[in-house]
């Protein structure tokens, strides 16, 4: 066999198949599988570079989700037709397969290490995401790269009140949840989930429902590697010399206590810059080659300082106790012309949101694997340099903007109203103004005020916080502490970055980082009901006595919206030859006017009386005329035996001369000119749909006019008031 090295192995997950194989592709790799699960194909690969990287103090790893359109039978919609740059979702999947496997690598590996899945085929009811967290897991477990895992990654829903594991298409459409869990054998890796206001009881079951089945596929994934699992290589370790290390921390630790003892952040920046330099004064010449070593060294005396700290006197650089919250506040309105505008400010951490509304064709459109094709909730979030007291120049979003803007966006689009309750595209940007941790959290908090003072009618506000952790010597299994509100510093020296969003209802977002193999059920749950109440008490004591519910009116700057749905048969009439009945309609009443295929109309303007006057002409148009009804129609065509009337853009009816007055006509001209307005009832529609009107109809009916020797009409018969309808023309 040409491929000696093939192999194949099955399972199943969530009652489908799941296979891995290797020795056929990408034999040039590290390790390569290609997985697949029903119909959907990943390839995984992990390549490890053979030296270290020089002059870096972090791990150089790159995980790359790559999309590719092929896999759904698609040509890219680029000008170039292939793939570019990768898509927001291929991101957010980068960032969850990245955010579990990087605490199992060795922290002392300088190697570069290149992971990439290549979603070759989908199976909507087979998710690509899980497929490729669980062929790269695979793949650097059996490799020589040195690693802790395997791990496994699952999709949870919540359909009709079940937990459900990997949902398929038609179940995600249904459900309440939607989770993604990893997990090492015995440990909660990583938690990524939105949900509908879900309680923590019910979330936590979910969380561990998936585990439990992310235990087996580790089991599987181990049996792999007990077959043909490479020998790890080994490595130049990057930790500074123990001895060099112990001088420095006697040497300087005590300054380092002073200087970060601090709430203020500026503060202790100034205060650690004369430590820096004392040190690389005192040491560069003795340690001749190990200057690059010296700032990694200051970095674990600070971090060994601020844990112990925390572990030992529960004691936090700002002086807080463990479960309390830096100061807060909250306003709103301070952009002059934002259709809406939050401020929320957690110590120094400041971010000001932004809301935009817009007509239903401003939604985004996505050009993806799966089936959302675009979205009406956009929410982009800013970092820019200053915001950490540094300069730089933009370049526009990284993968850490994107990631937190998506967090944001997930937590507050279950609240949001549907496009039938709120027919507009709702843009919030959050712009980090200062940051000292949390930022993602405060942009929820600052977006849902955001969007309450834009008059966004949601269901309930939505607040985030975030809880750290720290572990002992002996790791996640030994003694173990958390806090709430953590800042910069604890988000740097501690365990982990727990952020939960919810309302007071339940959580509809939640994001773990973490810098250990994982975290225990207690974990979790304390996590829970720490953030729980603060969020609680964010919302009741901060937010909702700035304002306590979104506003009534929209802002006199937003666009006003109006909507009616109109048979689809009838949307050409509307649109008109090369779109000039359309065109006009905007002109005239100076609207944009929207109109979808299933028949949904939207007109949006800043003058709400021309949106109402634009939707009545757009109803005109797809309504047929009635006999009986009245219209204001336009004189557009003269002729010898009466006047044409246009009662709604390209329709016309013929009001005969003997109909034009209550009196006899001798000459049209005597009546009206082209271009006047004029009030008629619709007397008939022939059997070829030409339509009769009556000027003279109209006005006996309407203003009671009394026809002069009318004995055709029954002469002064008493005038017929009122009608069936009447329709005011645009």
């Amino acid at each position: 066999m040409f491929f000696k090295d093939f192999k194949v192995w099955e399972t199943e997950l969530a009652g489908r198949k799941l296979t891995l194989e290797t020795g056929k592709m990408a034999g040039l790799a590290n390790a390569a599988f290609m997985v697949r699960y029903g119909e959907t194909n990943v390839l995984c690969t992990v390549t490890a570079s053979a030296k270290p990287r020089e002059g870096v103090d972090f791990f150089p790893l790159s995980v790359d989700y790559e999309e590719k359109m092929y896999s759904v039978g698609r040509i890219p919609g680029s000008f170039l037709r292939r793939e570019g740059r990768a898509s927001e979702k291929a991101i957010l999947t980068s960032r969850c397969i990245d955010r579990p496997i990087r605490p199992l690598f060795p922290k002392d590996l300088r190697n570069d290490c290149s992971v990439v899945a290549t979603v070759m085929s989908v199976d909507p009811d087979c998710s690509p995401e899980i497929a490729a967290a669980i062929g790269v897991s695979a793949a650097i477990a059996v490799s020589d790269i040195p690693w802790a895992g395997p791990i496994s990654s699952v999709n949870v829903g919540l359909v009709d009140g079940e937990i459900v594991i990997n949902p398929t298409l038609e179940q995600r459409e249904k459900t309440e949840l939607n989770l993604t869990v990893a997990s090492t054998a015995d440990l909660v890796a990583m938690i990524e989930a939105g949900g509908n206001e879900i309680d923590d009881d019910t979330m936590f079951n979910a969380i561990m429902a998936g585990h439990e089945e992310n235990k087996k596929i580790v089991k599987f994934i181990q049996g792999i590697v007990d077959e043909i699992g490479k020998p790890k290589f080994e490595y130049e370790s990057s930790d500074p010399d123990p001895e060099i290390m112990a001088e420095i921390e006697e040497f300087c630790i005590e300054d380092v206590k002073k200087a970060l003892d601090t709430d203020d952040k500026n503060v202790r920046d100034a205060a650690l810059l004369p430590i820096y330099e004392a040190v690389h004064e005192k040491f560069d010449e003795r340690f001749e080659g190990c200057e690059a070593k010296l700032d990694e060294i200051m970095y674990l005396v600070q971090k060994h300082v601020v844990r112990a700290w925390l572990k030992d006197e529960h004691k936090r650089v700002d002086g807080r106790g463990i479960d309390d919250i830096r100061p807060l506040n909250a306003e709103v309105d301070l952009v002059a012309r934002a259709h809406g505008s939050g401020l929320f400010t957690r110590g120094q951490t400041q971010v000001l949101s932004v809301t935009t509304l817009g007509g239903v064709k401003d939604a985004q459109l996505l050009d993806g694997l799966d089936e959302q094709t675009e979205k009406r909730y956009i929410h982009h979030y800013n970092f820019p340099s200053y915001s950490v007291g540094e300069t730089k120049p933009s370049r526009g979003p990284g993968r850490r903007e994107i990631g937190h803007g998506a967090l944001a966006e997930k937590a507050l689009v279950p609240v949001l109203p549907t496009i039938e309750e709120f027919p507009y595209t709702i843009r919030v940007v959050s712009e980090v103004l200062s940051s000292n941790g949390s930022t993602s959290q405060g942009s929820i908090c600052g977006s849902t005020l955001s969007l309450m003072a834009a008059g966004v009618p949601i269901k309930a506000p939505v607040a985030g916080i975030s809880c750290g952790l720290i572990t002992g010597d002996e790791g996640v299994y030994g003694d173990f502490m958390t806090m709430v509100d953590i800042q910069g510093l604890e988000d740097f020296y501690g365990d982990m970055d727990f952020k939960v969003a919810g309302t007071k209802k339940g959580i509809t977002a939640i994001q773990m980082d973490l810098k250990v193999h994982g975290l225990t059920p207690e974990i979790i749950k304390e996590a829970f009901a720490k953030t729980h109440k603060a969020r609680d008490y964010i919302l009741d004591e901060i937010m909702l006595p700035v304002i306590s519910e979104p506003r009534a009116e929209l802002s006199k700057w937003a666009p006003k919206m109006r909507t009616c749905a109109i048979n689809p048969d009838k949307i050409g009439d509307v649109i008109g030859k090369s779109g000039k009945v359309i065109q006009q309609i905007q002109a005239d009443y100076d609207v944009k006017i929207e109109i979808e295929e299933d028949g949904n109309v939207f007109v949006s303007g800043q003058d709400v009386e021309k949106c109402d006057a634009a939707i009545e002409v757009v109803k005109l148009i797809a309504s047929d005329p009635e006999v009986g009804a009245y219209y204001n129609g336009v004189v557009t065509r003269i002729m010898s035996f009466g006047a044409f009337v246009e009662i709604a853009p390209g329709k016309e009816g013929l009001v005969h001369i003997s109909r034009l007055d209550i009196k006899r006509t001798e000459k049209v001209e005597d009546v009206v000119n082209l271009g006047d307005p004029i009030q008629v009832k619709c007397i008939e529609i022939d059997d070829q749909g030409r339509i009769n009107l009556s000027r003279r109809d109209y006005l006996i009916d309407i203003e009671g006019a009394v026809p002069e020797n009318d004995i055709s009409e029954g002469g002064d018969k008493k005038p017929r008031r009122g009608g069936n309808h009447h329709h005011n023309k645009r």
